[in-house]
């Protein structure tokens, strides 16, 4: 290969990148704002609530993601609604870590001392703001390494966009391989990208995982 054909594949395996941990992150953000009312769902005293949130949980763990993505890339169209190939894929992304992220809040919330809510309403505290200002944090700064996990995962799993046009990394590396008939050179090479963006993620986070659990402590009388 001359050096200026390996110097663009490395330019264009950069900008793929940069496309990857943006659909990671999209969809870890379209995640958790899913997530949060999927938890308080299977949390409900609601049985309808209950049954609705299980539904969701189980539908999007047992699809797979592959087939999710496919799905939602062309049934959307065929519904009325045009979405570029990024938002489609952000979306497949986000909806199947919802229900991952879901259960991990929700076992953030079952190690939350019942004492906590009735100190909670002993303070006039409304449902609502136990919740939010009180139960929540506490859930989260739980739920944190398990989080962390599935945000690798999902950065892992964004691989898969490029079955639906997004020049993610992998599909950048895929037409590289395609011109240059190098497999050898290539995929190493974003293994290695990806190992280094996960060890990236995996150090910040767990940084960030010890400042919350040093913050602010649990709600007490």
């Amino acid at each position: 290969m001359d050096h200026s054909a390996y110097l663009t594949g490395l330019r264009l395996i950069a900008t793929g990148a940069g496309v990857t941990v943006a659909i990671s992150l999209c969809a870890i953000a379209i995640g958790f704002a899913i997530a949060l009312p999927v938890c308080a769902a299977n949390m409900s005293g609601s049985r309808i609530a209950r049954l609705l949130g299980h539904f969701y949980v189980s539908f999007f763990r047992g699809v797979p993601l592959l087939v999710l993505l496919l799905l939602i890339y062309y049934l959307l169209p065929f519904v009325g609604l045009e979405l570029p190939s990024f938002a489609a894929a952000a979306l497949g992304l986000g909806v199947c870590t919802a229900a991952y992220q879901a259960e991990n809040l929700r076992g953030g919330f079952l190690i939350i001392p019942a004492g906590q809510r009735e100190a909670a309403l002993a303070f006039s505290y409304s449902r609502y703001q136990s919740w939010r200002h009180i139960l929540l944090p506490q859930a989260i700064r739980a739920a944190m390494p398990m989080m962390v996990n599935e945000m690798i995962a999902i950065l892992k799993a964004s691989s898969l966009v490029s079955v639906v046009g997004v020049a993610d990394m992998t599909r950048v590396a895929q037409n590289i391989v395609a011109r240059d008939v190098q497999p050898l050179l290539w995929y190493p090479a974003i293994a290695f990208i990806y190992l280094a963006i996960n060890l990236t993620l995996a150090h910040f986070s767990h940084r960030s995982v010890g400042r919350l659990r040093r913050g602010r402590p649990e709600f007490r009388l």
